[in-house]
């Protein structure tokens, strides 16, 4: 691959308490695959992978913006080191379109640090290792009441002469071993020209956990040796660093580290701790407290408190088992000096990127409705920038964000101080896909139902959110009808508006429908505004609230309902009095009012006038006219059957008496004039004999009544006389079985009735005939009510 001059911006670099710093810009590496070589001074470019890095003081990682970092120690492998001080690093970066790495574009970087104020031991803490370095002049042997060190004494005696060895102890023991076999296991030990380090991964076999202050370490308890003549050198090259000691609340996570570590203090009451930073990426912050970090410490533990979502992390959407929540991560490092009576002055560096589990977060529909703009206003959020809205479905219909605009749709983004969003979703009312239901009175409830896919983070995962969302306004009129009348109509004037959508009219119980208006006699015409309603005086459901002598005061009621609850809204009334010289009124419950006009000639006394029980005389009555009041069940009423019908069936008749002829005087019954009255009511709507007390459930209409006049021949009848007559009721119709006398016997209205009627009279010349035949509730044959068997014969 050929070399190429590095793009503008692709790198950038820092030098940091003795670490090299290198991080890639990842939008010039977008759809593209990179390596890194470290290029070695004497051996030419090195293929860095996990195992060279750990060894060599190597770490290659993300930020929390996705951008690759390249971390290296002043010590590592391949540094070109002047004097401890000045430090230099060559890497080349290659970058390809593919995986195999072909046609790779190479870059050289040189990086440069100078550090020249190292500490009597310096210790780091990376992500893959663990590294301590020690001043070669400083007396390691100091404390011969040391147990650990004296018992490393009698070792010495077999270290090889002009070579480095280490002895490693563990709970397993001790080991001895080269360089050459440490760097086998991992291990990576050099001497510079003040300096003597050693650089171990985690979890070697040769290491130890142990808990300080409640904080996991692992450490690797370690004495590098020298022999050259009558010197013989031991240091002191352990090292520990902290595994654990994240914790996390729900709005704060926060990092502990422990103050003094027992085996890297070994006289704890000489501690004395002198400075203490903390810093985030390659930066050291020096007030914390302005960016809401909280760096705290006492005798046994430092502590740093970072809130969720605070600058310099980064908060992250995830999708987790289709929960929609974020992940924040934050790359933090801590310093730490000290001094001690047997190490003078120890810089502590502990580097740790700190990432939070998965923190579930319900995202909120806020209701922002308009009513009187009549539009639904909708905030979906809060959101982070890796959000974006792709699709809605409103009313299970689904839109792109083009078509939902192309609709009519507004959907637009807003944007917080705090880098988060929400979307932002206008429909209005009247939108066909906002579901409507008539409410309450005169309130009409919009219902908005909203289906959000959301598109989260760098994987694009899909996310979906419904929300239900209701507004009630009072935004319908009732109608109000108009009433008026004629000379024999009442008339509704009722508005079209709503009409079947939100309500329906109801005659009692009963849908009001053109059916039911044509059979009841009714007339119904609609403009482009109003149903006018046209009901004859005399139709069904006309109640009668007053009727006197010529005159009749009438109401005409229809029911406004709701279609879906049938609860009632209102009344539509009309109400006029009318003049009317012949009339018949059936009511529902049994009355019958009768306006009858008789034109005789010569003219009869009205007053005389009655019905077929004598004792039945008119209210009123003028020259012309007479007013009867009164109830099917009583004044000599008779009833039949006819089809579906129920026929009531009186008379209004006139007695004329005669003068006195040649022999004796004879008075006559026999009417001269008679009206008959008929009332009909449907046998399946009415409960007969008495019965008729309107049922709310089913609010029968009224019966209609008929009068037919009839001119009859007087006939002489003989004078009433006493006569010997038994009768007798038959079980069937064979009149062979007969009930027994004073027995109570028990028949349906439309049963039969088999009577037997016997004259006892022994004279040739009389004879039965049988005319009025009726049943009382008493032995009076004169009491009320009366049910009529047979009527004139």
């Amino acid at each position: 691959s050929a070399l190429y001059v590095l793009p503008p911006g692709f790198v950038e670099s820092s030098c940091h308490s003795r670490i090299f710093w290198m991080k890639l810009n990842k939008l010039l590496l977008q759809g593209k695959f990179f390596q890194l070589e470290i290029n070695d001074p004497y051996a030419g470019p090195v293929l860095m992978d996990e195992k060279l890095a750990s060894r060599c003081g190597y770490v290659l990682s993300e930020d929390v913006w996705g951008n690759p970092v390249f971390r290296a120690s002043v010590l590592g492998c391949h540094v070109a080191n002047e004097a401890d001080e000045l430090f230099s690093l060559t890497v080349n970066i290659k970058v390809s379109s593919f995986s195999s790495m072909r046609a790779a574009v190479t870059y050289t970087y040189p990086m440069y640090c100078s550090y020249s104020s190292w500490a009597s031991r310096e210790i780091v803490c990376e992500e893959n290792y663990m590294e301590v370095s020690v001043k070669t002049d400083v007396p390691a042997v100091s404390n011969d009441y040391t147990v650990a060190w004296m018992s490393a004494l009698p070792e010495t005696q077999n270290v090889a002469y002009q070579l480095w060895q280490l002895m490693f102890v563990s709970p397993s023991g001790r080991k001895r071993i080269t360089v050459s076999d440490a760097a086998k296991l991992g291990y990576s030990f050099n001497n510079t020209q003040s300096r003597v380090y050693l650089r171990a991964p985690y979890h070697s076999n040769e290491s130890d956990v142990s808990v300080v202050s409640g904080v996991n370490m692992n450490m690797v308890t370690s004495t590098s040796m020298y022999r050259q003549r009558w010197l013989l050198l031991l240091i002191d090259t352990t090292v520990a660093c902290p595994v654990d000691g994240i914790s996390f609340t729900d709005t704060t996570l926060t990092w502990t580290v422990p103050s003094v570590i027992p085996t890297l203090v070994v006289q704890e009451s000489t501690f004395l701790s002198k400075n203490i930073l903390m810093g985030v990426d390659d930066r050291v912050i020096v007030n914390p407290e302005e960016k809401n970090y909280l760096l705290e410490h006492n005798e046994t533990h430092i502590r740093i408190t970072i809130p969720i979502g605070a600058e310099g992390g980064k908060l992250k959407s995830s999708i987790s088992g289709g929960v929609y929540g974020v992940i924040y991560s934050i790359d933090l490092f801590l310093e730490h000096t000290w001094t001690d009576a047997d190490w003078q002055t120890t810089k502590y560096t502990v580097i740790k990127s700190v990432t939070t589990p998965f923190m579930p977060q319900i995202p909120t529909v806020i209701n922002n409705t308009l009513p009187e703009e009549r539009l639904f206003n909708v905030a979906f959020g809060h959101f982070l920038p890796d959000v974006s809205l792709v699709a809605i479905a409103i009313g299970n219909v689904p839109f792109t964000l083009r078509e939902a605009q192309h609709h009519g749709f507004k959907i637009y983004e807003t944007p917080f101080s705090n880098r988060m969003k929400e979307f932002i979703l206008e429909v209005s009312f009247d939108d066909p896909y906002v579901l409507k239901e008539y409410v309450n009175r005169n309130e009409t409830k919009y219902t908005l139902l909203v289906n959000y896919t959301i598109s989260v983070g760098p994987e694009m995962t899909l996310y979906y959110h419904s929300a239900e969302l209701e507004c009630v306004i009072a935004d319908i009129e009732l109608p109000e009808a108009v009433g008026y009348c004629d000379e024999e109509n009442l008339y509704l004037a009722i508005p079209t508006f709503g009409l079947h959508q939100y309500w329906n009219l109801y005659l009692g119980n009963k849908l009001l429908n053109r059916h039911v208006a044509l059979t009841n006699g009714y007339l119904a015409a609609t403009n482009s505004t109003h149903l006018i309603l046209q009901i004859p005086l005399f139709a069904v459901g006309v109640i009668y609230e007053e009727v006197s002598f010529q005159k009749i005061k009438a109401r005409f009621d229809v029911a406004l309902r709701k279609v879906r609850t049938m609860e009632t809204l209102q009344m539509f009334s009309v109400s006029c009095s009318f003049n009317s010289s012949a009339f018949i009124i059936c009511h529902p419950d049994g009355t019958v009012m009768i306006s009858a006009q008789m034109k005789t000639v010569p003219a009869i006394d009205m007053s005389k006038t009655k019905l077929r029980d004598s004792s039945c005389k008119p209210r009123e009555y003028n020259e012309g006219h007479a007013f009867f009041k009164f109830h099917v069940t009583t004044c000599g009423t008779s009833v039949r059957f006819e089809g579906d019908h129920i026929i009531y069936e009186n008379e209004i008749s006139y007695e004329k008496e005669t003068l006195p002829g040649q022999s004796i005087p004879i008075i006559t019954r026999d009417p001269d004039y008679r009206l008959t009255v008929l009332c009909y009511y449907r046998a399946k709507e009415t409960l007969v004999l008495g019965a008729f007390a309107s049922d709310p459930s089913t609010s029968p209409p009224f019966g209609s009544g008929t009068m037919v006049p009839r001119s009859n021949i007087a006939v002489y009848r003989r004078i009433r006389q006493a006569l010997n007559v038994v009768s007798r009721v038959s079980k069937d119709e064979s009149f062979m079985e007969f009930y027994e006398p004073n027995m109570a016997i028990l028949k349906r209205p439309v049963e039969p009735v088999f009577l037997e009627v016997e004259l006892k009279d022994e004279s040739p010349n009389v004879e039965l005939h049988l005319e009025n035949c009726w049943v009382t509730r008493s032995l009076d044959f004169n009491s009320t009510p009366r049910w009529n068997i047979s009527v004139d014969g």
